[in-house]
């Protein structure tokens, strides 16, 4: 039987002449001239094929039941005169070889002069054998290039052509490795919440009150001391943290919300501890607004994504979810009826939703574009909205007094001067409410109509300069905090309105402060940074 070899070399025109060929009777001439069988072996001597069952191929061997003997390249010897090729070498380790059953059998070269129902004896015996390195990948180069690209992406490097130009790759595809290599290094930095859309696990609450607290809870509020150092450092957030606030149930007061930029919001220990409990990944955008129920076991959240979500801490399921028609910037809880909130955002609408039904139950709507904060009064039958108009041309200000349940407008010429006002908060001893303007000062309302501003007492030093920068009073009344654009913290006595404090908190722009509701000496504080800090 005739057999015909052939080596292609494209990648250069000069090549030596391989120092052995075969005869037509399929014998293989070295370069002494001398013809030797192609059973035999080039060094020592004959491989022969038991005619019998098929049995494990050594190496250096090849047959088939035929009982035709197929031409054999013997790569192991060093004498180059001894190798068909200059380029068959013995691989270094010996690579596994995975037969694929669902795909046709290649043609090659060890069976290129067998018929086509004949199997190799290496195929059928693949899970007893290992096989040495195939001719080389010159040989094979024209059926590589024919092959598709597999969905790992392995195959992304094309081999040259013939002619030695590279087939053109779409930057898609070349970025593909970059981007899993980066997202494995971010899942191997900290772990991930679960995605959007799927309901998070139980929280685990402890049914025992926090040692630091239980002492504080029978027994009267003590005078509010001003923090010193740092107790806990969290860290954890991937983007800027919008807003904080401990449980109001004081037994659970332990626990602490933060809202951030990273599309999540976070559940921790604050006191104990300062572990995260739970991370919360519902939204598909930035979460900027979310707020504790009052009973302390639920917890609602808006974000950038049009998304309303009410969720169980201990059984981890969404209680109601709803979609607004503008982004969400604000919640707020109805103080008597827990099962209405309002909301506000990027529109001159603001909704009231019911969460029994699932539906809108009342809107507000003012010549406004953009809803900043929300702040109840009066046991809820009136609330105030701050709004980013500031232009003497418009009929409404930056303030609004709104009847709850008649949707009219109380007043809409509280705050004359042309700032903005990105939160508001209400004393809890005094009827007066805290407007922060990005004046830079805190300017100081009456909650009972007309809503006069206090033109005596004026709380400024720190720096707004655009961000949603909070404010707060203390349990007690006695101190105000508010956080500044340049990281700083603070407090200023709310009766004289003298600073009080001032602590270096943070890098970057501090938007968000809360004291403790029991703790007397507690402040939670957080930054554009992404990062809380737990002042003591």
């Amino acid at each position: 039987m005739a057999s015909l070899v052939a080596y292609d070399d494209s990648d250069s025109e000069a090549e030596t002449e391989p120092a052995g060929s075969l005869n037509a009777m399929g014998q293989v001439k070295d370069t002494s001239g001398a013809a030797r069988p192609p059973g035999q072996d080039f060094a020592s001597g004959t491989l022969d094929v038991p005619k019998g069952g098929a049995q494990p191929i050594k190496h250096g061997s090849c047959g088939n039941p035929g009982g035709h003997h197929l031409p054999l390249a013997w790569p192991g010897r060093s004498d180059r005169g001894s190798c068909p090729s200059q380029r068959l070498q013995w691989p270094g380790k010996e690579p596994q070889v995975t037969f694929r059953t669902n795909e046709p059998s290649r043609s090659s070269l060890w069976t290129s002069h067998v018929p086509a129902s004949h199997m190799p004896l290496a195929a059928a015996r693949f899970k007893q054998v290992k096989l040495f390195r195939d001719f080389s990948k010159s040989s094979f180069r024209a059926q590589s290039e024919s092959e598709t690209v597999g969905k790992n992406g392995s195959s992304l490097q094309k081999k040259k052509c013939e002619d030695g130009v590279v087939p053109y790759t779409p930057k898609r595809l070349r970025q593909l490795p970059a981007l899993r290599t980066e997202t494995g290094k971010a899942s191997e930095a900290e772990p991930q919440g679960r995605p959007a859309g799927r309901a998070p696990a139980p929280l685990c609450v402890a049914p025992r009150v926090s040692e630091f607290i239980q002492p504080y809870l029978n027994s009267h509020y003590k005078e509010t001391t001003v923090p010193q150092k740092v107790l806990f450092y969290l860290r954890g957030h991937r983007g800027p943290v919008n807003s904080i606030q401990w449980c109001p149930v004081l037994s659970q007061s332990h626990m602490l919300l933060s809202t951030s930029m990273d599309k999540t919001f976070k559940v921790w220990n604050a006191v104990d501890s300062g572990y995260c409990l739970q991370t919360y990944s519902l939204h598909t955008e930035a979460v900027r607004a979310a707020r504790w129920s009052p009973c302390g076991r639920r917890i609602l959240s808006g974000g950038f994504d049009f998304g309303l979500h009410l969720t169980d801490l201990e059984t981890g399921t969404q209680l109601f979810s709803g979609r607004s028609d503008f982004r969400i910037t604000t919640l707020k809880f109805h103080p008597k009826d827990h099962n209405i909130f309002l909301c506000g955002g990027f529109s001159s609408e603001m909704k009231a939703w019911d969460i029994r039904t699932s539906k809108v139950m009342r809107s507000y709507k003012a010549t406004i574009q953009q809803t900043l904060d929300i702040l109840f009064l009066r046991e809820g039958s009136e609330f105030l909205s701050s709004t980013d108009a500031s232009t003497r041309d418009s009929a409404d200000r930056t303030i609004i007094a709104w009847d709850f349940r008649t949707s009219a407008k109380i007043s809409n010429q509280i705050f004359h001067e042309r700032f903005t006002c990105p939160s508001l908060a209400l004393h809890p001893r005094e009827p007066v409410f805290l407007a922060q303007t990005n004046g830079n000062y805190l300017a100081l309302f009456s909650t009972v109509w007309p809503y006069r501003m206090s033109r005596r007492r004026r709380y400024e030093g720190h720096k707004v300069e655009g961000y949603s920068v909070g404010c707060e009073c203390s349990p007690g009344g006695d101190l105000l905090v508010t956080g500044s654009a340049d990281g700083r913290v603070l407090m200023y006595s709310f009766r004289t309105a003298s600073r009080a404090c001032t602590l270096q908190g943070h890098t970057q722009a501090c938007v968000g402060t809360t004291y403790h509701p029991v703790l007397p000496s507690v402040l939670a504080t957080c930054s554009w940074g992404g990062d809380v800090k737990i002042w003591h």
